[in-house]
């Protein structure tokens, strides 16, 4: 507050007010008159104008309407400007009926307290409209009431889909920042009830379903989503009409990651794939879950990873008595005790080494007595699995089964395993070892461990996802390499697969694999041909799409349940359980000898043979089949003409001649 005293501007501000303070006491005279003052009370304007004065200057003094810059006079500013000029018109009665004023009329401190009001909130609005204006101050929209920024020379002509309240902030933002080269031209939404009106002086035109039309006409160059709460359907929608249009489009961000409340065109963010998912995302059952969490020493294997790692963060919120975290990366370890302890969970131990380890693992059951365990360590690149099949089976399926065993030995009440859509008639190894892990589970079952297990499909920005692949690429210019122009895969989000893993303990019976409701598969593709426009570039003119065929061990289309295994609903409405007639026999004699043939590929995998360790495999799980991936071919997303001899499919993507293998 001290410097506000050194400030000349401080002083212009109080001059003003006083200057207003005194022409409203005079002007309640004149008007209460009729602009005919005789000499008594023109004597009562001079002697109690000062006293007015000083009263009002200190109480909006109190008030703070002094420290607060004028250029960005809000609603908030004038609430307390008429506080003040209420608290100030009951001191200035107090003082004239103690000092006994004679032939006072009561109405000039009302008349004088709306007159003030009017005009030093006339001061402050003008102050406003000058500096919403700037150097361009030339454009004033009397039927708004609201200064609109100028049609700068060069200014992308932005289209806003969503007139409430998030479309009004962004449109103030590009009003009022002269550094941002938009121009709103309109709005659209499809709330019936604000077609045909304004919102500061720009109109909204109507639904969404006009945008084509609009496009042509009003020459717009960008569309602004500003609807945080849309649903995946209505953004798809939305989106879809974007893309027809050929327009660029981005979104504003949710109202949870703006943690000032405040939104500026600064952080509008492309769309990000996460948004457009098929479906709602799912809820968690809290009361089931903090049922069977709060106060547990619970176990992560593979905590540093990324699903590893939001599971952590979830599951800090149910208030463990312990989390163990135990991970082979040392990295990946640190960073995520330190992000636990930054949020104030301080009970957490961690543990570095390989689960596969069975004396490390051993220490650390007998240490710690968990008795919650997410196994959710695991190598899961399929093409590096592929070059490495030993890995896969030392890491996903001994590291499993020593994890499991010791699971049993030290009494876990609760074992979830994290699966994978790839395990379902798996191509390659990685989906084979994580199929051999479930089996390992069901082949456990009876032991006193209550053993279950989850299975998804690929995880939207998990390491190794194609979405942060396809951004360096685009931002190095291309091409964006995607493997085949109809391969599809389910999607989730992180915390969606962190969700449904601890949702997954609170469900159903021992020995059970849990899927999520993941609604329609998508197109890479899509996703490649959305990234590249969100960036703001033409597929096939700025940016190429190259498809590099199928790699060793990938399918075509991802499923989530194999033949022979029946969907039954849960509980919660958006889990169902897979029932299999392919369970582990848990008689003595077979049980015995899947015990064998699982040290048999261990002692291979030590050979480090990949051709022998994929016939163990095959004779292990007939139903793998390493032949049905890897189609292979090369084509281009482009705008040029089909060469002679050519058949340009029908979405728009052709081969490049002599490139199919």
């Amino acid at each position: 507050m001290t410097g506000q005293w050194k400030n000349p501007r401080f002083y212009v501000m109080l001059f003003c007010d006083s200057a207003v303070f005194a022409a409203a006491f005079a002007g309640a005279y004149a008007l209460r008159f009729e602009f005919s003052i005789d000499h008594e009370h023109m004597h009562q304007i001079v002697a109690l104008a000062p006293v007015i004065v000083a009263i009002q200057l200190s109480v909006f003094f109190i008030f703070g309407l002094y420290r607060g810059m004028w250029r960005f006079t809000s609603v908030v500013d004038f609430w307390r400007l008429g506080q003040a000029c209420l608290i100030s018109t009951l001191l200035a009665f107090a003082y004239v009926f103690l000092c006994r004023v004679e032939h006072f009329p009561r109405t000039i401190l009302i008349l004088s307290a709306a007159l003030t009001l009017l005009m030093a909130g006339g001061i402050r609005v003008c102050i406003r409209c000058f500096y919403l204006a700037g150097p361009n101050f030339n454009k004033l929209n009397l039927a708004g009431l609201a200064i609109l920024k100028p049609r700068l020379k060069g200014a992308r002509r932005v289209m806003l889909i969503g007139a409430g309240s998030s479309g009004e902030k962004i449109l103030r933002e590009i009003n009022e920042n002269p550094n941002l080269s938009f121009y709103v031209v309109g709005f659209l939404d499809d709330d019936r009830s604000k077609w045909g009106r304004t919102v500061h002086g720009v109109p909204v035109y109507g639904s969404t379903s006009v945008l084509p039309r609009l496009v042509q006409k009003l020459s717009i160059s960008q569309v602004f989503i500003s609807i945080p709460s849309a649903t995946g359907t209505d953004l798809r929608r939305i989106i879809d009409t974007c893309k027809a249009c050929g327009v660029p489009y981005k979104t504003l961000p949710g109202i949870g990651e703006i943690m000032d409340g405040k939104v500026s065109v600064k952080t509008l963010r492309d769309v990000d794939y996460t948004d457009l998912l098929r479906r709602k995302p799912i809820r968690l059952d809290m009361d089931g879950i903090r049922n069977y969490l709060t106060g547990q020493t619970v176990l992560v294997t593979g905590c540093g990873g990324s699903i590893g790692a939001e599971l952590c963060r979830q599951l800090v919120r149910f208030s463990p008595a312990k989390l163990i975290l135990f991970d082979l990366n040392e990295e990946n370890l640190f960073n995520i005790e330190t992000e636990l302890r930054n949020l104030n969970f301080l009970n957490c131990q961690c543990v570095l080494g390989p689960v596969q380890h069975r004396e490390l693992s051993r220490q650390l059951f007998s240490r710690f007595r968990p008795q919650i365990v997410f196994h959710a360590a695991a190598y899961k690149h399929v093409p590096m699995l592929e070059q490495n099949c030993w890995v896969a089976v030392f890491n996903n399926v001994l590291g499993s089964k020593v994890i499991m065993e010791l699971a049993v030995e030290f009494g876990v009440r609760q074992f979830v395993l994290v699966s994978t859509d790839k395990a379902v008639r798996p191509t390659s190894v990685m989906g084979v070892s994580k199929r051999l892990a479930e089996l390992i589970m069901l082949s456990l079952r009876g032991n006193g461990t209550q053993f279950k297990a989850v299975r998804f499909g690929n995880v939207v920005g998990s390491s190794g996802s194609v979405i942060p692949v396809f951004r360096r690429q685009i931002e190095l210019g291309g091409p964006v390499t995607v493997t085949h122009p109809d391969v599809t895969r389910y999607f989730m989000t992180i915390p969606e697969a962190a969700q449904l893993i601890i949702q997954a303990g609170a469900l159903g019976e021992e020995g059970e694999i849990f899927i999520l409701e993941m609604g329609t598969p998508v197109k890479i593709a899509e996703m490649a041909l959305d990234l590249i426009r969100l960036s703001g570039k033409e597929p096939g003119k700025d940016v190429d799409i190259k498809f590099v065929g199928l790699r060793p061990g990938e399918k075509l289309n991802e499923e989530l349940t194999a033949w022979g295994e029946d969907i039954v609903k849960t509980k919660h409405d958006k889990i169902m359980v897979v029932r299999s007639n392919g369970d582990v026999d848990k008689t003595e004699n077979s049980h015995a000898y899947f015990n064998q043939q699982l040290w048999d590929l261990f002692r291979i995998a030590c050979a480090q043979d990949s051709a022998a360790i994929k016939r163990k495999l095959r004779e292990m799980i007939p139903e793998y089949n390493p032949e049905a991936s890897g189609a292979g071919y090369t084509e281009w997303y482009s705008n040029e003409p089909p060469e002679q001899g050519e058949s340009p499919r029908p979405d728009g993507f052709r081969s490049v001649a002599g490139a199919r293998r």
